[in-house]
Order: structure tokens, then sequence, then C-alpha cells
């Protein structure tokens, strides 16, 4: 079994004030944990590349990729690649919404996180390695086709799936998102694609207050669980038995892609649910059945939320070693 995880020094420069719970000291921690569990020695490490405009725009508008390539504040010019001119950003924050703003290195950020998903899909589908995990920032869940959101400048998930589809001609992928929040970005970005499964479950009534309504949709193609608030790991396990992996075998994917949130841990302070490291290891245990049975093993997984420092790198750390087959 032959994992990487693809990471980049660039995906550190982005951070949208010291207020922030969605920080670069988020991937500092998961790093710090699989060295310390020692889960880096059974692991590659690849540098994650910029992704291309055009993967960017097979999910992207091209007015979403302009307002974040455009707006990334710095003294002077931007170059095409996102790199500001001179070595300093300037201080100041361009917003986008009321929680998500670019910084100087923004652009790049994105374009690193977008990149890694893409790279990762490739070498996966290339047998290079059995499965990948991209930790990576800015997040790209909430990132809608139009416009980005809630953290989220472009959807890491939703632009690798597509790339599995249009450039490695797959027929079916998936993609799992446990994260607190609902997907939404991921969800629009797919509800007229019936080769796209999404399978989630989220708190609810909870940002960005969508999900549970499935009326309007053209196609079967999503499983999205609402849950209380305080529901704890029991219950979601017991949800993915009877809900999740139905809907999976039914759609037999090609290659499953994972919204890696881990803020429904118990410790973190943004959601209000019970999860612990544990529960994410069954998660992705049961994932690789699926990917195992239907996908050659084929994964990639894509972190999104999780805001307590030391919560999320146990939490990474336990799905990592699952990944990995260490655990």
């Amino acid at each position: 079994m032959t994992t990487a995880i693809f990471s980049h020094a660039d995906c550190k420069r982005h951070e949208m004030g010291s207020w922030h719970p969605e920080c670069p000291g988020r991937l500092q921690a998961i790093e710090d944990q699989l060295i310390a569990s020692r889960v880096d020695q059974f692991i590659e490490q690849r540098d994650a590349p910029m992704a291309t405009v055009e993967s960017v725009a097979r999910v992207h508008t091209h007015g979403a990729i302009e307002l974040v390539r455009d707006n990334v504040p710095s003294g002077d010019t931007v170059y095409a690649d996102g790199e500001p001119d001179g070595d300093s950003p300037h201080a100041g924050y361009y917003p986008l919404d009321p929680d998500t703003a670019l910084n100087a290195y923004s652009w790049k950020a994105a374009m690193r996180a977008a990149g890694a998903a893409v790279a990762a899909t490739d070498a996966v589908m290339a047998g290079e390695i059995d499965n990948a995990f991209c930790a990576t920032r800015p997040p790209g869940h909430h990132a809608r086709p139009s416009a980005p959101m809630g953290f989220c400048l472009f959807n890491n998930v939703a632009i690798a799936a597509r790339h599995a589809l249009e450039v490695h001609g797959l027929e079916r992928v998936a993609i799992v998102d446990f994260d607190v929040h609902h997907g939404n970005g991921t969800d629009e970005a797919f509800e007229d694609e019936p080769r796209v499964l999404m399978v989630s479950f989220f708190q609810h009534p909870f940002y960005p207050y969508s999900g549970a309504d499935r009326s309007t949709r053209r196609y079967n193609n999503a499983v999205n669980i609402p849950v209380p608030a305080y529901t704890k790991g029991d219950v979601v396990r017991k949800l993915v038995v009877e809900h999740w992996l139905p809907a999976l075998h039914a759609h037999k994917p090609q290659m499953i892609f994972i919204s890696a949130g881990f803020d429904a841990h118990r410790e973190d302070d943004l959601g209000q649910m019970g999860l612990v490291e544990d529960d994410y290891a069954w998660m992705t245990r049961e994932i690789m059945k699926v990917a195992d049975q239907y996908a050659e093993g084929r994964i990639v997984s894509c972190l999104e939320g999780g805001y307590n420092l030391s919560a999320l790198g146990r939490s990474v750390a336990a799905h990592v070693k699952v990944l990995a087959g260490i655990d």
C-alpha cells in the first residue's frame, strides 16, 4: 500500500487575519502529528503543483476564477502566476464575504490546493500510488461554481472529480463528505451530473443552511443526511451503513474522492457534533472497502474543515494511517 501526501509551503502563506480559525497553523498541526505518530515514515511526500486555469474552469466560471486572481492584495503588480511583486504582502485583505478574504498569496495557495487534488488523481490513476491525502488549504467544498464562499476559494474535490471524468475517462465517481457543514458547492457542481454520486452527513440547521431539501434535484445522485447538533459517532456509523453504503454499492464508483473535514470532532468549537478519531478511522475503512471492490482502491482525500488544532492533527493521523494500511 503506497499513500502519498500532497502539500506545499504556499498553502501556509494564505491567511485571512490572526482571528480567523482557517489558519496556517492547521497544516503545521497536521505535519507535527504525522511526525509524532510516526505515520510520516510510511508515506510519500509530494509537492503540490499549481493547477491550470483550464482544470479549475471545468468546475468554476471564468468570473469566479478572475474574482480570486485579480483581487489578491499586493503592493504592486500581481503576475500571471499569482506571485506578488516583492517579498512582502500588502497589510490588507480583500473581503469576498464576511468569512472569506484574500491576502497577497491566496491565488497561489488556492491553485496549489486545486493542483494537489488534480496531481493526486493523476498519480493514483497512473498506478504510481494507491491513494493520497491532500494536506492543503484553503479548503474547497463550499466554493460554488460561480463564487467563493465559506473559507473556500476553489472546490478542490470537485475539480479533481471532474478531471477524473473528463481527462481520465472514468464513467462513475463518488464524493464522500464527512465535514460538519454541508458541501453546498460540491452539491451544486454535480446536481445535474449522474456520473457523480455525493454522500454526506452534516449538522442541520447549520451553515450554509442547505442540503436538507432534495425535492428539486433532477437526478437521485446525492445522499445528503442532515443530523442534529450533538450527534455522536454511533449514530453516524449507523447512517453510513444504512444510507451511504447501499448508495455507493449501487453506483459502483471507479474512483472515490473524500472531502475530509474533521470539524465534526467533539473538541471542535465550529461544530456541535461528537465524533472522535476512531469514527474517522472507521469511516475511512468502510470507504476503502468500497474502493477496493469497484475502484481498484483508488481514493483521493482532500482536507476541508477542522479547527481545533490538536483534534485536527489526531484525526488526520487516524485517517492517513488507515489509508496507508498501518492502523
